[in-house]
């Protein structure tokens, strides 16, 4: 019992030192959509689809993109998700999404290796040459996508997108983004390739 108490002690400092580092590092670089600033290049993070269309999170994301082209805001777009992913072609959904709310299809760019946060922003940076944009995604993913791509050496700063999503949905992503800031500090500090390094 001491043991288990022992372990899970460790397991809370842990995860709290690592929640706690995005935060720090993200600090002062996310916004709301109202108040983003302006920048050459946004963006988006794929997310799951179903029979080619945007599932809730994803349509959130690309409703909040398209928002900031229309604004002005931003002048070219990075979808960035995986093309050969287990629900489909996120990167075809997100750039026919964005294409019919608007956005120019010559402004944007398809990443079809960002296999997740990681990748997307190092593909982002050593790939694509981005050094500065803005990052679209959900409130609570907004710290370690930050923290990972300022990391990488962008300048980044994130703007938080809605979800008309249920609150099991939001409490299960919500629980397993404190899980991922464990290995976004791993990364952070290894600072591997990504995955895939062509185009």
């Amino acid at each position: 019992m001491r043991i288990a108490l022992v372990v899970a002690c460790v397991l809370a400092v842990l995860l709290g030192a690592c929640v706690t580092w995005t935060f720090l590092a993200s600090s002062g670089h996310r916004y709301v959509y109202t108040d983003a600033p302006s920048t050459e290049t946004v963006i988006v993070f794929g997310a799951k689809i179903e029979d080619g269309n945007p599932l809730p999170f994803l349509t959130g994301r690309l409703e909040t993109t398209a928002a900031l082209w229309r604004a002005r805001k931003v002048h070219s777009v990075l979808v960035s998700g995986n093309a050969s992913g287990t629900s489909g072609d996120e990167t075809k959904a997100m750039t026919e999404y964005l294409v019919t709310h608007g956005v120019d299809r010559s402004a944007i760019t398809v990443d079809p290796y960002g296999l997740d946060t990681y990748d997307t922003c190092a593909r982002a940076v050593q790939v694509y040459g981005i050094n500065r944009a803005l990052l679209v995604t959900q409130a609570y993913h907004l710290p370690r996508a930050v923290s990972l791509c300022r990391n990488l050496g962008m300048d980044a700063d994130g703007v938080a997108s809605t979800c008309d999503c249920g609150l099991f949905s939001m409490i299960k992503n919500r629980a397993r983004e404190v899980l991922a800031t464990v290995g976004a500090v791993r990364l952070a500090i290894w600072n591997r390739p990504p995955a895939v390094s062509a185009k």
